[in-house]
């Protein structure tokens, strides 16, 4: 079986979100991701981590912004991103340096880089442009630190706008930035609205090396596995079966919304995971 990591931005919704650490180990969870660490302090986050038997796994880079406030601000306003996005370079190295900050002190071994809306006005020639710049950049900078960065293409009926959209355009921008520690999260539930196929792209990927993270949730309303159009046991099988083969050794993300968000509601919707 894959080894799955609680997201604590969309589980557990129930909880304050400090709270949801010890709810995900009482789950028997191994390893947490969430989109932004940036409203707490780093060490209040590393408590909970230590305290519950927890490793960080995975998280955003800013939405936009340059300090926690306009961060937070940021996505209020829409911003998804400033990786793909020409003109707000400084912003976008002002926060994946704030990124591995918080990446250091929790040990966290990949940040997602979240790559950004494209604007009518903008070619895909010049937002690509833009993003390879800015992870050649950003590549090095976590090289240093031993972490890896990570692209994600995100479905248009769940953010209209963003650029980057289809695994294989993923793999391009990967393989145009010529870095080891750059890699492609494979979002499976944004993988299958716009492609479909999983079984074949797991199959054709997972061994290129260029496969970060997965993450999932069912289709069409992003609730758990089983809830939706997706054969979850097959899909679990491939990944174990491919990752047999090719030595990959890496989590699956249970980024989705519980259907049923009352009390208590995230655990009794495991019995997928049991």
């Amino acid at each position: 079986m894959p080894r799955f990591a609680a997201n604590l931005t969309m589980m557990y919704p129930d909880v304050p979100f400090l709270d949801r650490f010890e709810a995900a180990a009482k789950d028997g969870f191994k390893a947490v991701e969430y989109l932004f660490p940036y409203a707490y302090p780093s060490a209040d986050l590393e408590a909970r981590l230590h305290d519950h038997g927890l490793q960080q796994v995975l998280f955003n880079t800013p939405p936009g912004g340059t300090d926690a406030a306009s961060f937070a601000l940021a996505w209020d306003q829409g911003s998804r991103g400033t990786a793909g996005v020409p003109g707000r370079e400084t912003e976008f190295r002002c926060g994946f340096e704030q990124a591995l900050v918080y990446a250091n002190a929790l040990d966290c071994p990949r940040i997602h880089t979240m790559v950004g809306l494209r604007a009518d006005a903008i070619s895909v020639e010049a937002a690509d442009a833009a993003l390879i710049g800015n992870l050649r950049w950003a590549a090095e900078q976590a090289a240093q630190d031993g972490r890896d960065v990570l692209i994600e293409p995100i479905n248009l009926r769940s953010v209209p706008g963003f650029h980057l959209n289809r695994q294989d355009h993923a793999h391009r921008i990967v393989e145009a930035v010529g870095a080891s520690n750059l890699k492609v999260q494979m979002d499976l539930f944004h993988c299958q609205i716009v492609e479909g196929d999983l079984s074949t792209k797991i199959a054709h990927y997972l061994p290129t090396g260029r496969v970060g993270h997965f993450q999932i949730a069912d289709v069409p309303s992003r609730h758990e596995p089983g809830s939706g159009e997706v054969n979850w046991a097959h899909i679990f099988d491939t990944i174990d079966r491919v990752s047999a083969e090719c030595g990959w050794s890496g989590w699956l993300g249970c980024e989705y919304n519980p259907a049923d968000t009352s009390a208590g509601g995230t655990s009794r919707g495991l019995g997928w995971l049991r």
